[in-house]
């Protein structure tokens, strides 16, 4: 097996080839598939489209990989990582002169709409090994299959979504928590029932959304200009975050052209309204200000629901000094929707060797999962699994707290599908489009959302007609 420092010296011969950009480290073998020295095919696993390009997680994903080929003499897997913040660059270099590494991950969903149509379908793979997905819950399954796609991943990490609750602040109201079994009613101090949709949490954000004086947002002397703690607020979200608590969408149409869903324009109206009308949701200049940690506003303490992903739990709660738990996200219309964020591994449509690649990708989401998820921090998406993993995050974490972790778990039954991280024409210029809209959304009181909609929709369309 050739030495890690041979290694990361044919990784920065590669890195010039590649225009200068250095990688941390990388298998030798750059030269696209094939079959190694020792005759066995060579499968090159490129890492660092999400987690792994981190110093701490080279070791572990180094022992995968020599776990591997020690275990059969028919593959040898060899490892490529890359700066994170080059590895988009990268890959698509590779993929253009036709050096494509054969699987890459793990990948969020944004990383691979990133690359639309450079992903193999898994489907007749998984039916020609009989591949078991038992241990899967099969709306998981279902997410990664793309339309005109087809399967291009498999469950691995999972990163669900649901309310953050500051129990101290509904203490403070004499308010009572919201249910944190899905289909459950709020019930209010009174005991009276309500449906947990929309409209009763934004009731409820408005009572929790509070000024100087001690004033909540139901009150006429409210001074907006002076809120110390909202009520509500969707955490490192953009547009179609934001939107997707209104239910799945996605500004492509099935014809390949821009479009504003209906549900999602509904969104919104409610989030501008929230921010600027009636102020239970933070603004951008709030949202940046040290009252809301510059962003991690649930962090701050001064946030009483945020919705955010289980993510957030691991790396952005050091500061928070209060306690805090679980709830479900409201529904819409009838409907509960809490977005999702996974990781998986994808294999390149124009891999030399589908099936070895397959026989490793399974490895890496089976034998290997356990391992792989403890090293990037993720909630395996192995029902088998998923024991042992809130109680690390719980003890490492909120020591003395009791999270209910069940919520996380039960809310992966209401996934957005399509995904709020989905492809777009022209990706990364749409995404600095939806960009340009959001500063506007934020920054701007007075702003007639309808007609915001329909020049972000020309815009859109105008990027999409770019790309072809």
């Amino acid at each position: 097996m050739t030495t890690p420092s041979r290694r990361r010296g044919a990784a920065a011969a590669k890195a010039a080839a590649l225009g200068g950009t250095a990688l941390l480290l990388a298998a030798a073998c750059l030269d696209g598939g094939g079959s190694s020295a020792s005759g066995k095919v060579e499968i090159r696993w490129f890492v660092g489209m999400g987690a792994g390009s981190d110093a701490p997680t080279i070791p572990a994903q180094e022992a995968i990989v020599e776990e591997f080929n020690a275990s059969q003499d028919d593959i040898e897997l060899v490892l490529e990582i890359v700066d994170a913040d080059q590895a988009p660059n990268i890959l698509s270099t590779q993929i253009a002169t036709g050096d494509a590494p054969d699987i890459v991950g793990p990948m969020g969903i944004r990383g691979r709409s990133t690359f639309p149509g450079a992903w193999l379908d898994l489907t007749p793979y998984i039916e020609e090994n009989e591949y078991d997905l038992t241990d899967f819950d099969p709306a998981l399954v279902d997410f990664y299959r793309i339309e005109e796609e087809g399967q291009i991943g498999l469950p691995f990490a999972v990163f669900p979504s649901f309310l953050y609750i500051n129990l101290d602040l509904f203490d403070e109201a004499g308010l009572p928590y919201p249910p944190q079994e899905y289909g459950a009613p709020y019930i209010d101090a009174q005991g009276t029932e309500h449906v947990w949709d929309i409209a009763t949490m934004t009731e409820l954000a408005k009572q929790l959304t509070v000024d100087a004086d001690g004033n909540d947002a139901t009150s006429p002397d409210f001074d907006p200009a002076n809120i110390v703690q909202f009520g509500f607020g969707n955490v490192f979200a953009d547009i179609r975050a934001q939107s997707t608590l209104f239910g799945a969408g996605s500004l492509v149409d099935a014809d390949g052209n821009a479009q504003i869903p209906a549900n999602w324009a509904e969104a919104q109206q409610w989030y501008y309204d929230g921010m600027w009308t009636d102020h239970f949701i933070p603004n951008g200049p709030y949202g940046d200000s040290d009252m809301l940690n510059a962003g991690s506003w649930f962090e701050s303490g001064n946030l009483a629901m945020a919705n955010t992903h289980l993510w957030y739990a691991t790396c952005c709660m050091a500061g928070f000094e209060g306690t805090w738990d679980t709830a479900a996200v409201p529904s819409y219309d009838g409907t509960t929707t809490a977005k999702l964020h996974a990781d998986t591994f994808s294999i390149t449509k124009n891999t030399e060797h589908p099936d070895e690649a397959f026989d490793v990708l399974t490895y890496l989401i089976g034998d290997a999962a356990e391992d792989l998820t403890q090293t990037y921090g993720g909630m395996p998406a192995r029902i088998s699994l998923q024991d042992g993993y809130f109680e690390r995050v719980g003890a490492a974490n909120f020591e003395g707290q009791d999270i209910n972790w069940d919520t996380a778990v039960e809310g992966m039954t209401y996934v957005d599908n399509p995904s709020h991280e989905g492809g777009m024409p022209n990706f990364l210029e749409a995404e600095a489009v939806l960009a340009e809209y959001a500063t506007k959304f934020n920054t701007e009181d007075g702003l007639d959302i309808p007609t915001e909609l329909a020049a972000l929709q020309a815009d859109l369309q105008a990027v999409f007609d770019a790309a072809e």
